[in-house]
């Protein structure tokens, strides 16, 4: 199962992005943690974090490469909690580009449903993500790495279309088939 931990994006440079991860009780993880204090695992925000940071390489790159994986987390620190009906501000600013990827100064902000962001970070770190096609080990793969990219593009557009609007979002936790 994969999860679209994106759901607006309101910033988007070659070099940063500010994007938003709208939190709801409807979301299946929430019943495990916790059952009687649902809030975003931190997980959920390190990945989203990382889903923000692969729009920004995807971008420079013009989708050239079909993954944009987490290769390394750096001083991860956790604050806040984010409880359904709050949403996850992230902000993820390029440090370094490789030809490989690049590494980012993440943070993550908890907003409330009145836009009023708390003062103390979510999440904060460095996160180092890392570009590639799957055909570089299999070649057999090629064929994927393109579906993959459509995909990818796809997903793009339908946050492109709520980019600057305000309260626009698109749904998260959607499943498509590859």
């Amino acid at each position: 199962m994969k999860f679209n931990l994106i759901d607006k994006i309101d910033l988007l440079t070659d070099d940063r992005i500010v994007a938003s991860k709208f939190v709801s009780l409807a979301e299946e993880y929430l019943a495990d943690h916790f059952p009687t204090f649902p809030v975003l695992p931190g997980v959920m925000m390190l990945e989203a974090a990382t889903q923000a940071a692969g729009w920004v390489l995807h971008r420079r790159t013009n989708f050239a490469k079909s993954m944009a994986v987490l290769k390394e987390s750096r001083n991860i620190r956790y604050g806040n909690f984010v409880a359904p009906g709050n949403f996850l501000r992230i902000e993820a600013e390029l440090s370094k580009a490789t030809d490989a990827g690049g590494t980012f100064k993440v943070t993550g902000s908890v907003v409330n449903s009145a836009g009023q962001a708390s003062d103390a970070p979510a999440i904060t770190g460095r996160i180092e993500i890392a570009l590639f096609d799957l055909a570089e080990k299999q070649p057999a793969l090629a064929e994927l790495d393109g579906r993959l990219k459509e995909h990818n593009r796809l997903r793009w557009k339908l946050l492109e279309q709520g980019m600057g609007t305000p309260g626009a979002a698109t749904p998260s936790g959607v499943a498509v088939a590859v």
